[in-house]
């Protein structure tokens, strides 16, 4: 994603300490992966019109610097692997220091409703071409 997914943090996102929680890091990826999904034409609503799920199915987070109220946090994002039916995301997380707060990664399936594999170079081959041309420019 060419454009970092931008945002503050917020009081209610913080501990007794002042500091973010670790949780929130997590929520950050998924707001930035909708955005990455919106951005490139295909949002998780209109995949899930056409029956596609996509849930999480592993996630790692590698905590580098303290985060607190009021700092406004780019997420960036870039898709690392896609094989039509697993996808691994890669993050990284900076302050407006411009430090590294946070690098995680996150590998997301497709599927069917019903739980099957979703074919996606089959049935919407335009999102493979749109990942594929993403990955290539990344």
């Amino acid at each position: 994603m060419e454009e970092p997914y931008v945002r503050k943090v917020q009081y209610y996102e913080t501990d007794m300490m002042g500091v973010v929680h670790h949780a929130n890091f997590i929520h950050w990826m998924e707001e930035a992966r909708i955005l990455f999904m919106d951005r490139l034409g295909f949002p998780y609503a209109a995949m899930e019109a056409k029956g596609i799920i996509s849930p999480v199915r592993s996630l790692s987070c590698d905590y580098k610097h303290t985060c607190t109220f009021g700092d406004e946090i780019r997420v960036f994002l870039s898709v690392k692997a896609f094989n039509g039916v697993v996808m691994t995301i890669g993050y990284e997380m900076k302050n407006q220091k411009d430090e590294t707060v946070m690098t995680g990664s996150s590998d997301h399936m497709f599927l069917h409703r019903d739980g099957s594999f979703a074919r996606l170079k089959r049935e919407i081959p335009e999102f493979c071409e749109a990942i594929d041309k993403e990955m290539n420019n990344g």
